[in-house]
C-alpha cells in the first residue's frame, strides 16, 4: 500500500456540505452510497485525472476533491484493490469529516481539460495555505 500518498475522493459539493452537519460522509461514488457499494472509492493524486474524466466529465453538479488524512480515519479501514491491474484505495467504513484536510473545486474546461481549484479548508472554504504544489503539478501536466 502507498501509505505515504494522500487519499483523494471526488464528491458532489452539495453531498460534502450536507455531510459536514452530520460529521460523516457516506457517498461512495457518483450515484452510489457507502451502503450500496460497500466502500468509498478513493484515488491517489496521480490517478484523479483518469477517474474524473471516466466517471464525472458529464456531471453537471459542482464537484470537489476531498484530501483525506488517513491517520484520522478512526475505525474506517483503507484497502488498496486492483481495478484492471491498477491499485485504487477504498475506504471500508464512513469518512469522518474531520479526516478531510483539504478540499479543492474540480471542473472541466470546454476542451475537457481537468481544472483544480485552490485548496480550501473543508469546513470554512477559506484558503489554508499560500503555496500549492499539487496544483502546480497538475498545471504543468495538463
Amino acid at each position: 500500500m502507498n501509505d505515504f500518498l494522500p487519499l483523494w475522493h471526488i464528491a458532489h459539493r452539495a453531498d460534502w456540505e450536507a455531510a459536514l452537519a452530520d460529521g460523516v460522509y457516506l457517498h461512495s461514488t457518483r450515484g452510489r452510497t457507502l451502503g450500496e457499494e460497500g466502500f468509498i472509492h478513493c484515488s491517489y493524486p496521480h490517478q484523479i485525472g483518469v477517474v474524473a474524466r471516466t466517471f464525472y466529465a458529464d456531471d453537471p453538479e459542482p464537484l470537489v476533491i476531498l484530501e483525506i488524512d488517513r491517520t484520522k480515519l478512526g475505525a474506517t479501514k483503507v484497502r488498496v484493490e486492483s481495478v484492471e491491474g491498477v491499485g485504487y484505495p477504498h475506504l471500508y467504513g464512513p469518512l469522518p469529516t474531520a479526516a478531510v484536510e483539504l478540499m479543492r473545486a474540480l471542473a472541466f474546461d470546454e476542451d475537457g481539460a481537468l481544472m483544480l481549484g485552490d485548496p480550501e479548508d473543508p469546513a470554512t472554504g477559506e484558503p489554508p495555505v499560500e503555496d500549492d504544489p499539487i496544483k502546480e503539478m497538475f498545471s504543468a501536466g495538463s
